[in-house]
This record gives structure tokens, sequence and C-alpha cells, in this order.
């Protein structure tokens, strides 16, 4: 088994990562992933046009970092990428503002693309940031044919060490994942047209389509704030995850399981959400989750959250 050599030999990770108004916790997160004492690191943090909470605290408090501040907004993927190209190292780590990478992880997300043939991208376990012992991620189901919705392994439960055992997964948690920079002059970089939520399950299906591996490594750990930066009540969530999960079938489903899925949607989740929204008072989530909908039908809506 090939392993890493001495630390004056390892190979430089970029880490990017994409603050929105939230500098604090990005800065305690570039905090942690230092306390790693990873050697080679290069830090990159892609503003994405803040509206109200200038990025310049993160500068000050860690100089070395590379900050680059985009004028609008471009979303999860195409903060990403502006990431990508500014980049050198070997291998990228996406790691979200809200999530604490521990010390060790690093280089174990970096052995797994040593130790195991075909690696395209590797996503850590994670377990909720305040509640030590409950996982967040152990791996992902494919994406259902009736729903349209895969299913994180494991979320939820308690840690016994069920899902200790490395293996393939169908995709990759976006709140930290590691490639390589080859695989990305390879397949491209993340799908932009999502903005927010489903750009990571269609990037590990090209991944899987090029003939590489999606992977989840237990040995390796995040603690992740659930929902940190979105909030867990929030109707940009309803919008985007409507408008994905929609937008992911018609992309990367043959027109079968299209067919299938939307009339599960139609017959099923349309009327199931909005009783649902009704039942709790949500009006305003009634809208956006039909705003989604409309745009799947090509009325370009240009919703405000």
């Amino acid at each position: 088994m090939e392993e890493l050599e001495a630390k004056s030999n390892l190979p430089k990770v970029s880490v990017i990562s994409i603050n929105y108004n939230e500098p604090e916790m990005t800065c305690e997160m570039v905090k942690f992933l230092k306390d790693t004492a990873y050697p080679n690191l290069e830090i990159i943090i892609v503003d994405n046009a803040s509206p109200s909470k200038s990025p310049d605290l993160i500068k000050d408090s860690f100089p070395e970092v590379k900050l680059i501040c985009s004028k609008v907004n471009l979303g999860f993927a195409g903060g990403c990428n502006l990431g990508i190209k500014a980049s050198t190292g070997k291998y990228l780590l996406f790691l979200n503002n809200d999530a604490i990478i521990t010390k060790g992880a690093i280089e174990t997300l970096i052995n797994t693309f040593l130790e195991y043939e075909n690696i395209g991208i590797v996503s850590p376990k994670f377990h909720v940031y305040d509640q030590p012992d409950i996982l967040d991620y152990a791996g992902c189901t494919d994406v259902n044919n009736l729903s349209g919705r895969n299913r994180i392994i494991g979320q939820g439960t308690v840690d016994n060490g069920q899902y200790n055992i490395p293996q393939e997964t169908s995709s990759c948690h976006g709140g930290g994942m590691m490639t390589t920079r080859d695989i990305v002059d390879k397949v491209g970089m993340i799908p932009e047209p999502y903005f927010l939520y489903y750009e990571e399950v269609e990037w590990c299906e090209i991944i899987k389509e090029a003939g590489y591996k999606v992977f989840y490594q237990p040995n390796a750990l995040i603690r992740h704030r659930v929902s940190g930066t979105i909030g867990l009540d929030s109707t940009l969530k309803t919008y985007y995850l409507t408008r994905n999960r929609i937008l992911f079938m018609r992309r990367n489903k043959p027109y079968y399981a299209q067919f299938i899925f939307f009339v599960f949607f139609f017959l099923f989740s349309v009327p199931k959400n909005t009783m649902a929204f009704m039942l709790k008072n949500n009006s305003k989530h009634i809208r956006y989750f039909f705003l989604a909908l409309i745009w799947n039908m090509g009325v370009k809506t240009n919703p405000k959250f």
C-alpha cells in the first residue's frame, strides 16, 4: 500500500470554501483547518458578494488566506469553480464554512486516492457539530426514479461504528469532498446551472460516467453545523431543493424515468407539499415551491429571498 511520505514531501492541498455574509463562521472554519497541522495547505475563500457583512475580517484574521471577492453571487458551484481557477494544489478539498474538519482527516483523504484504484472523489464521515455521536453523512443512495431524491445514509442516527467500512457510494457530501486536479481536468468543473443543491450529485454522476469511483471514507471526520449558513426554515432552501430536484431528473435520467417521476411529482408531491405548508401556515413556502415548478416549465422566475 502506497502511503504519504515524510511531511516535507506532502502534496499541496487547495482548500476551497464559500463565504456568504458569515465571516465569523468562516474564520472559525479556517482556525480549525489550520489546527489540523497539515503543513502544505493553500486556503482559498470565495466571498459570494456578501450583501451586508464585509469579508475583510477573514483577511485581517488570516492574511495568508487567498480571498477572492466575486462581484455577483455565483452560487455554490460557481463560487467553487472560481476557487478552482485560482488554486494550485494537486488535491482540491471543498469545505463548507459551517464544517469543521478534524485532525488527520486531510492525510486520510489523500491516502484514499493512494490506497484504492480509480478514486475520483471522496467524502469523509460527518457528525452533527453539537451532537458528536450523531451521524450527518455516511454515504448516499442513488437518486430514486420515483421521488427524485436520494437518501443520506445514517443521517440522524447514533454512530456505533456501523458505517466504518470505506466503500463506494453514490454521491459525496458537498460540505466536504476531495478530488484531484487531474480529475477536474478530465471531467470538468462543478455543474453551475443548479446554483445551490444537487450540483455535487450531478458532478458525482459525471465522475462515475468517466470511469472513476465515488468514495466514502469513514476514517476521516467532519463536524457539520446542519443548515448552519442557510437556516432550517428557509424559502431559499424550499425553492432550490424543489427547482433542482426537477432539474436533476431532466438532465440526468432517461425519458422513461422522467415520465415516472413527473407522474409521481404532480399526483403526490405537489398536493403533499402544498398541504404540509398550509398546515404549518407557511404560505410563503407554497409560493416558492410553485415558482420552482414553473421555472422548470420555462418561466424564468427571479425570486427574492
